[in-house]
């Protein structure tokens, strides 16, 4: 099976602590894949391996048919971590027609200029980011990951934190790149959320993937199925 997210026998150890213990599975083009698991799971050690941040011990990852840290393949791949990743010192319009001009794109401050509006920062665009409450910084951070029109989107806990409003628009962005054949990986905690978006998940169960699959048709009703049917060893 090809994908654009291939895990081959993935491994990775802090010191001796084996925090991933053999990984492996596609996801197939177009897919949206909740990645589920209590707290130190995996999964965002998983997701920072994904990106390009840090290294497997073994085994091997490849991302729309590339090793995670290729130029090429990191132009079509958007990222939320857990740090917001914006600068503080520049405004607004001026951080997304920096990250516009990295991704290479035609015209950087047109670009910029429509994503401050559609994550309604239009109207502070001048405001340095340093000046803004969390949720601009967060929606800043939205513009930031989708502003290339990534081909595949990595996201580490992206609902945390947001109001309703800012849930509704991460969402609204996610089914706009789903519709348009991107694939998605979030890690969440909010089963609920994500369960309106995601056709797949993978449950890590202290570094072991305990499940991987098409998403069941029992957590449509009880998000929590998948932790009680296969979270424990």
């Amino acid at each position: 099976m090809t994908g654009p997210v291939q895990l081959d026998r993935v491994w990775k150890y802090f010191g001796d602590f084996p925090a991933l213990r053999d990984i492996s599975f596609t996801v197939p083009t177009g897919a949206c894949l909740a990645l589920l698991g209590r707290n130190g799971a995996g999964k965002t050690t998983l997701l920072r391996i994904l990106a390009g941040l840090s290294s497997p011990a073994q085994g091997n990852v490849a991302l729309l048919g590339h090793e995670p840290r290729n130029a090429e393949a990191r132009a079509r791949i958007g990222f939320i971590g857990h740090g917001i990743a914006v600068y503080d010192e520049l405004s607004a319009e001026e951080n997304l027609r920096h990250f516009a001009r990295l991704y290479g794109l035609a015209n950087p401050n047109h670009s910029a200029s429509q994503w401050l509006e559609r994550v309604w920062l239009d109207r502070v665009r001048h405001s340095l980011v340093r000046e803004f409450s969390r949720g601009m910084r967060q929606r800043l951070a939205l513009a930031r990951a989708f502003l290339h029109s990534p081909s595949l989107l990595l996201l580490d806990e992206p609902f945390t934190s947001l109001d309703d409003r800012a849930i509704a628009l991460l969402q609204s962005l996610l089914k706009d790149r789903l519709g348009l054949g991107a694939t998605v990986i979030m890690s969440t905690h909010q089963l609920r959320e994500a369960m309106e978006l995601s056709d797949h998940v993978a449950l890590l169960v202290r570094g072991k993937l305990a499940h991987f699959g098409p998403r069941p048709e029992e957590m449509i009703g009880d998000p929590t199925w998948l932790y009680r049917t296969y979270g424990e060893e």
